[in-house]
């Protein structure tokens, strides 16, 4: 059967990209970060909790220390705190350098290993906070670098099945698909009731409200 290594953070993106990939005839073997982000234990026990709706039977969890090291987000760092003003200029502070590319490596060496043809990410381009690892050109430079890294006979191709999505999209797909929605989680502050006035908080709130929809997590 064909294998399709999925990022998944327990978040609404990279589950609905899994759920495409189940869709699609895929096995999915599930990958997961703890990266001293803020909101590790609630995200890793959503990713778990999805892999059980999904009926995943091989899952990674890496653990990521050097993040904590290098800082330089407020996702990794407590001394920067994450902004809930909604009018961040340029990149936000909750961009953690280079991440996604460190996640696309990791996950390159764990599909040679297993023979997996794929690699799905839930990179958003045009609805995103603006980060510069999420963009289609970036993702598609990786796959490239990721071929020339490896073995001859591997070849393995980098789905972005979201890129080009807004989020109000995101939602209706994963309605489409009954993706477990009130599983994940996507609140850079808080573990148990999502804060609603991060970034990111607002940027799923308001594409559930263009869907027509109410957001089955819990909010403060």
């Amino acid at each position: 059967m064909k294998q399709a290594i999925c990022i998944m953070s327990g978040g609404m993106d990279s589950t609905l990209s899994a759920y495409m990939m189940q869709k699609e005839g895929y096995e999915i073997i599930a990958v997961h970060f703890n990266y001293n982000q803020r909101t590790q234990n609630k995200e890793l026990e959503c990713f778990e909790n999805i892999c059980a709706s999904l009926h995943v039977k091989k899952k990674y969890i890496l653990d990521l220390d050097f993040f904590k090291q290098l800082g330089a987000s407020a996702l990794t760092d407590k001394n920067i705190t994450v902004p809930t003003n909604g009018v961040e200029e340029g990149i936000p502070v909750t961009y953690v350098p280079f991440r996604n590319g460190i996640f696309l490596s990791m996950a390159a060496a764990i599909a040679e290993k297993e023979g997996a043809q794929v690699i799905s990410i839930g990179v958003v381009e045009e609805d995103s906070s603006g980060y510069p690892d999420c963009r289609e050109e970036y993702i598609t430079a990786m796959q490239k670098a990721i071929n020339l890294g490896t073995k001859e006979e591997t070849t393995i191709e980098i789905k972005m099945p979201l890129v080009h999505l807004k989020k109000s999209q995101i939602v209706q797909e994963a309605l489409k698909l009954h993706v477990p929605l009130e599983l994940t989680w996507s609140c850079y502050k808080n573990e148990e009731k999502a804060c609603g006035v991060c970034d990111s908080c607002r940027l799923r709130l308001n594409g559930f409200t263009m869907a027509g929809v109410s957001d089955p997590i819990i909010y403060e």
